[in-house]
């Protein structure tokens, strides 16, 4: 595979030159690790000729394109981002009326929190072809290997996910969240994007009713050899974050299923770190 390193070209009118835009493939490369990829997802890749791909895309997933694919790194992390989005959305939009087949891949799955939506309205509001390959969420691989159940008859009847991250580029100085919605008993909460404004989600999770000793996990690029899971409180998570150096990419995870995990980690592979 290649790394581009010079600019991409770009029919000017892709009418003029009698191009039909070529289809877009939005393709959720999941929580990480390259087994846990759809059939579909596989396929699209193997196949791929041309492959923009964000920062929490493995590089083992990455490993089965094929060699002579063009790679563009679109990728956003806090602080630094390559483009815009709507600068990502114009090169795809480019690149698809210049005759350019191309797979957009995110991490997860690309509908949530992967800002997917975005990118196929751009794509449908341009007259794009697209097709969205789902991926499994880095919530659903998080629970699988963090020994977490998401849903549990004696803990929780409902499971909410939350972005912890202002809606903007690169800002995360403060949050806006329901808060009253996600104090409620009897449910998981899990928050993308949130290591940041931790001690924010944990005040105000609190304030709005929610007891501190309410069971909490951290779980630190799930499903990846490294893995980390922390588990605390409520009360105890943003200062368990700081003593364990927890970076991005993790999951919050806020729920009395969390207490599970003690059972269920026991059995799990060494990689996994459970501190308290």
């Amino acid at each position: 595979m290649s790394l581009l390193s010079e600019p991409l070209q770009f029919t000017p009118d892709n009418r003029a030159a009698g191009v039909s835009p070529a289809r877009v493939s939005l393709v959720g490369a999941g929580p990480g690790d390259p087994e846990l990829l759809t059939v579909k997802a596989a396929n699209a890749l193997r196949n791929a000729s041309l492959v923009l791909y964000d920062h929490l895309v493995s590089k083992a997933v990455l490993k089965l394109v094929p060699p002579g694919a063009d790679l563009v790194y679109v990728g956003k992390e806090s602080g630094h981002h390559t483009l815009p989005q709507e600068g990502i959305i114009d090169m795809m939009v480019r690149l698809a009326k210049s005759g350019r087949r191309l797979v957009r891949l995110k991490g997860g799955d690309p509908y949530i929190f992967g800002r997917g939506g975005e990118e196929a309205q751009g794509l449908a509001a341009a007259g794009v072809p697209f097709d969205v390959i789902p991926g499994i969420s880095a919530a659903q691989g998080a629970a699988a290997a963090a020994g977490i159940p998401l849903t549990h008859r004696d803990h929780a009847e409902a499971l909410v996910f939350a972005t912890g991250h202002l809606r903007g580029e690169g800002s995360e100085r403060s949050v806006d969240l329901d808060w009253p919605l996600l104090s409620r008993p009897r449910q998981t909460v899990v928050i993308y994007m949130g290591v940041g404004t931790l001690p924010v989600i944990s005040a105000q999770l609190q304030a709005h009713g929610l007891a501190g000793d309410t069971p909490a996990a951290l779980i630190e690029r799930a499903t990846l050899p490294d893995q980390r899971t922390v588990i605390g409180t409520l009360a105890t998570l943003p200062e368990l974050a700081r003593r364990h150096d927890v970076r991005a990419p993790a999951l919050i995870m806020i729920g009395t299923v969390v207490s599970v995990q003690r059972e269920l980690g026991a059995v799990l592979p060494e990689t996994m770190l459970a501190g308290r």
